[in-house]
């Protein structure tokens, strides 16, 4: 596995931040940042600690997929750390196998740090070597979809 870290700064408070990341009062919020990793992106489950949680789009022939994760931490406006253990395909989570083994145990933690009306989002995240590219093009433009939405009045 990779590390990788990306940040941003948005002009919004930590609650109003973590509230539209994880579309919490609209999960709309969440797949509209999101949308730029795939434009089906979705979730299915609850952001409360230690419940399951599927991250799930749609691929290039329609099929399900995804990932099948954990929430292992979610204190509001400060920190989420999710654990994925599984792959969704179609209508299957499947969790072990060579093409889990890739990601599994990987971790992505989302930290936020307000100061002054203003949150730096920090994100920390395991990949594959395969998808480090992939994700050093792909998240920062995410996140800045992220910051316009935070920053819509």
């Amino acid at each position: 596995m990779e590390k990788l870290q990306f940040k941003i700064s948005i002009n919004a408070t930590a609650a109003k931040v973590y509230d539209r990341m994880l579309g919490i009062s609209d999960k709309s919020n969440y797949e509209a940042w999101t949308a730029l990793f795939n434009p089906t992106s979705s979730y299915e489950g609850t952001w409360t600690k230690d419940s399951k949680m599927l991250f799930v789009g749609q691929d290039e022939n329609g099929e399900k997929g995804g990932m099948v994760s954990r929430i292992i931490e979610n204190i509001p406006s400060r920190f989420v750390s999710i654990q994925h253990y599984g792959l969704v395909q179609g209508s299957v989570e499947v969790t072990e196998g060579p093409d889990v083994e890739k990601w599994a145990n990987g971790f992505e933690n989302y930290t936020f740090e307000e100061k002054d009306g203003i949150t730096s989002v920090i994100v920390d995240l395991d990949t594959t070597a395969e998808f480090v590219e992939y994700m050093n093009e792909s998240y920062p433009n995410a996140l800045n979809k992220l910051k316009e939405i935070c920053e819509e009045k």
